[in-house]
């Protein structure tokens, strides 16, 4: 059954009486005018929210959410995304997002996260890797990976085998935020690299048909995204509407779709939505929606934001995530809520990395300009000692180093034997493999 938004009887509401209300000066009035500019700060709410909030005595819940629609309509621009219907979904840019935008624009998009901080700049690598393998890990979860990020984490950190299939969903996405970041960034969007991407995603998948893979669904598959009660939320186009409009997204995505500017970061996010709307694919349109959205932001130079796992922010709040798609989709195709939860989330991913720096910053301080100066030790090797610093218990090897810091062989070599040579790491063999592990020197550094 599909599901549908609850939504207020509205046919009994007085529009003159509204129109009133809103152009009274008295105090009452001005109340209800104030609860209305509340409702474009902050998180943008729908009717079963709106619903709860106090009122003055002589206006009705269902006058309230009238006026707050009319305002919400006067305010609206059009977007280039149409519903199946051939009408066009809405948005309205809130006052914040302004300030947002401009601190983001005048930090050119990549050190807005280290302006802030004491940050060397060769770290840039390390935040980059960090970045993709933690959007890996929670995008796949968000479609049902069954693995922990820690275990996740590890096995991509040691580049082990692959044993099971949320562990491959995992890969995938690692691998295709490697190529958006190093490769596809400098590639003009078309279908060709949309079933590229596609392919990447769902590469040795065993539960999709290999003939799904990196082909678009056919007329004769019906999509549909459930809960696991068999509630429906969302009914996928027909395929005639979505390769029509794969053309224009097409167009959008190049910026050769003609209409008003919109800043990359809205368009970003417009982007991640259609794909999510049009659902191409009989599987993988989450993943690859958010790909979509990461590879819009490195091509026009907003490479930082590789730095920022968004779907880890995302999936805290998954139900809330799938809720924003069906009111921009029930409700008047007002596409704010999709976007706002969007922002509100990229908002949260910049704290979380700042935070992140910070005690970074603090940790490095009095520890990097010892190991520079008295043992010539780089920005590599120092991370690595902290990380032993943090779990003595830890080992790496030369494989993990380079997967982490995607370095030749060669450099992870000189940077693991200098460490041994100096006295901070031992090597021992455990099977095929050798692995590195601190000495108490480590730890008598850190006490200095």
């Amino acid at each position: 059954m599909l599901y549908k938004l609850e939504k207020p009887d509205l046919s009994k509401v007085d529009k003159k009486k509204i129109l009133e209300t809103i152009l009274e000066k008295e105090e009452s009035a001005v109340q209800v005018l104030s609860l209305i500019q509340k409702t474009f700060q902050g998180e943008y709410l729908y009717w079963d929210k709106i619903k709860y909030k106090t009122l003055p005595k002589n206006i009705s819940k269902e006058e309230f959410w009238s006026i707050i629609k009319i305002f919400r309509r006067a305010q609206s621009t059009k977007s280039p995304i149409k519903d199946k219907s051939g009408k066009y979904f809405n948005w309205i840019k809130l006052p914040e997002y302004e300030e947002f935008f401009h601190e983001i624009d005048m930090n050119t998009g990549g050190y807005l996260f280290t302006s802030k901080q004491d940050v060397d700049v060769k770290n840039k690598q390390k935040f980059i890797s960090r970045g993709i393998m933690e959007e890996a890990i929670a995008s796949s979860q968000l479609e049902g990976a069954n693995t922990t990020r820690k275990a996740a984490k590890q096995f991509l950190r040691e580049g082990k085998k692959v044993r099971n299939e949320s562990e491959q969903m995992i890969f995938n996405n690692y691998r295709m935020m490697q190529l958006i970041e190093s490769d596809y960034k400098d590639r003009k969007m078309g279908l060709d690299l949309i079933l590229e991407l596609h392919s990447i995603i769902t590469k040795d998948i065993i539960s999709i048909p290999e003939n799904k893979k990196g082909a678009l669904r056919k007329s004769q598959d019906e999509i549909v995204v459930s809960d696991n009660k068999g509630e429906i939320y969302h009914e996928a186009p027909k395929m005639e509407f979505v390769k029509n409009e794969l053309g224009r997204f097409v167009n959008f995505a190049n910026d050769e779709l003609s209409g008003p500017f919109f800043h990359p970061i809205i368009k970003a996010v417009m982007l991640h939505f259609w794909i999510g709307y049009l659902h191409p694919f009989t599987d993988g349109n989450g993943r690859l929606a958010r790909a979509i959205f990461y590879w819009y932001l490195a091509k026009k130079d907003y490479w930082a934001f590789v730095y920022l796992p968004i779907s880890r922010v995302i999936k805290e709040s998954s139900i809330q995530y799938g809720k924003v798609y069906v009111y921009s989709e029930q409700d008047d195709l007002d596409l704010t809520y999709f976007i706002d939860y969007n922002i509100r989330k990229i908002k949260t991913a910049i704290s979380n990395f700042e935070e992140y720096l910070e005690k970074k910053s603090k940790e490095n301080l009095v520890i990097n300009k010892l190991l520079k100066t008295e043992y010539n030790i780089n920005e590599r090797q120092i991370q690595l000692l902290q990380y032993f610093h943090r779990d003595k218990n830890k080992k790496t090897s030369l494989r993990v180093h380079m997967n982490i810091y995607q370095v030749t062989k060669t450099t992870a070599i000189k940077d693991l034997k200098t460490l041994e040579k100096s006295g901070f790491l031992f090597s021992k063999k455990q099977g095929r493999n050798i692995y590195y592990f601190a000495t108490e020197q480590v730890e008598k550094l850190f006490k200095q």
